[in-house]
């Protein structure tokens, strides 16, 4: 069976959110390890979903955890990202003007709901996230070579 050109497009997006994801965690790490970022997003997100998920893992293996939810998120975000209207997602400002919005829906909407009390204030870490939020909608609009349908 062969699948529809809108759902081959959805698809490699969501593939490409996350390997997206994937150089996200890459540069996560180094921010981390400067600690310009104390708590990470998908930490504080497990923390609250999943309580003492982590706390039953070895130590060695939080870091997988969360790559792996983070990557999972990356996916669901890059499927997001190929439902947009094809005139959107060919244009080269939309990849990281997505990344962005990931970012502010996650301050603005998530981080409440869930009561994740997120320091606003720090601008090395604020600048950390948006640094790898922007190299996430660069990722998943293919840039430099965007979507062709």
């Amino acid at each position: 069976m062969e699948l529809s050109a809108r759902t081959t497009i959805i698809m490699r997006s969501g593939i490409r959110g996350v390997i997206a994801a994937m150089a996200m965690s890459g540069l996560r790490q180094a921010t981390t390890s400067l600690n310009l970022v104390q708590s990470s997003p998908p930490k504080s997100v497990m923390e609250k979903l999943a309580p003492g998920l982590l706390d039953r893992l070895p130590g060695n293996q939080h870091p997988a955890a969360l790559a792996v939810a983070h990557w999972g998120y990356g996916l669901g975000a890059g499927l997001a990202f190929g439902a947009l209207p094809k005139r959107l997602r060919h244009r080269i400002w939309v990849g990281p003007l997505y990344g962005m919005a990931l970012l502010l829906s996650f301050h603005t909407t998530i981080a409440p709901a869930l009561g994740i009390d997120r320091r606003l204030t720090d601008w090395h870490e604020q600048l950390a996230l948006v640094a790898d939020h922007l190299l996430y909608g660069i990722v998943v609009a293919g840039f430099p070579m965007p979507h062709r349908d």
